[in-house]
């Protein structure tokens, strides 16, 4: 069996801790009692699971990895988005957009306000471009 990355192991944890603290649920919506199939979630959920291939393993891993930024596991409803997340502290708290079209403090356009004008100017290549490709290509 290959080695578990960090992400992974902090997967299986998670998982664990749900299992002893009785918040984690099997897909059919019941409690799990048994270790064996707790642990069987965890390997599954961390996509480390010896009974899925490894495409498989890898989309269950990016779909755990997605609930787990929406805060949807059973650890974070219960005890909060806080008390788990373990580099609130070390992060700064970046200014979000509002989502209403507006432009930022310093007046320049947002990347998706360049996309969407570049979508109507029917620029090619610019689903991969970055803000700065974007700005040079209507710029011209």
């Amino acid at each position: 069996m290959a080695r578990q990355s960090r992400e992974q192991k902090s997967t299986v944890a998670r998982v664990m801790h749900e299992y002893r603290h009785g918040e984690l649920e099997s897909s059919r919506g019941g409690r799990v009692r048994n270790p064996r199939q707790a642990i069987a979630i965890g390997l599954s959920e961390a996509g480390a699971s010896n009974q899925r291939s490894r495409g498989e393993n890898r989309r269950q891993y990016a779909h755990t990895k997605a609930k787990e930024r929406r805060g949807q596991t059973a650890q974070r409803e219960k005890e909060g988005r806080r008390a788990t997340d373990r580099s609130a502290s070390r992060r700064r708290a970046a200014p979000r957009s509002r989502g209403d079209g507006s432009q930022s403090r310093s007046g320049e356009k947002t990347r998706a306000q360049l996309y969407k004008e570049a979508q109507k100017r029917k620029i090619p290549g610019r689903s991969g471009m970055s803000k700065a490709q974007l700005q040079r290509a209507l710029s011209r």
